[in-house]
């Protein structure tokens, strides 16, 4: 009777050890430093972006310039005047234009979803790829994960993820 709870209970450790899941870590930041592609699409971001933002501030300074000298010549202006001039500075400020390039729905937010998201994709479906081979039930982002306060690097897969994508570390 003891012979068979002591070969039940190896048998149970066995089991459970056969059936545990698999799983491994990726650094996100590592694999995006190491495509080309990435970098290209940031710098071409941040060119964008310099460009909007001094087409923002030009039109701030304009606007800032029209409300001065209507300070200045606000004594000497009619009613009616005034009222024109108090729309001139309002069309002129740069809150609508910097909404419509930063803003949540924006043309930079738009800009980077288009250059960003296909080099996603590409990462989503090696690392996919990846896992099905491999067996993994689960890959975690090391770099975005707080929970995750030391992991072994024995079981980082950011240089297989970059080998399925084709740029061997």
């Amino acid at each position: 009777m003891k012979r068979f709870f002591i070969t039940a209970a190896i048998v149970a450790i066995f089991s459970i050890a056969a059936h545990a899941q698999k799983y491994a870590l990726v650094d996100m930041e590592y694999i995006l430093k190491n495509i080309p592609q990435y970098e290209m699409a940031n710098e071409q971001l941040n060119q964008v972006s310099l460009r909007w933002q001094k087409e923002v501030e030009a039109k701030s300074k304009e606007a800032e310039t029209l409300y001065k000298n209507y300070q200045s010549d606000m004594v000497f202006l009619t009613d009616e005047q005034k009222k024109k001039k108090e729309e001139e500075v309002v069309a002129k400020e740069a809150a609508e234009l910097q909404a419509k390039y930063f803003g949540p729905q924006g043309e930079l937010y738009k800009k980077r979803q288009s250059l960003m998201e296909p080099i996603q994709n590409d990462i989503y479906e090696a690392i996919k790829k990846l896992s099905e081979e491999k067996g993994y039930q689960a890959i975690f982002d090391r770099a975005s994960s707080a929970g995750i306060i030391f992991a072994s690097p024995r079981i980082d897969v950011s240089n297989d993820v970059l080998a399925k994508l084709g740029y061997s570390k």
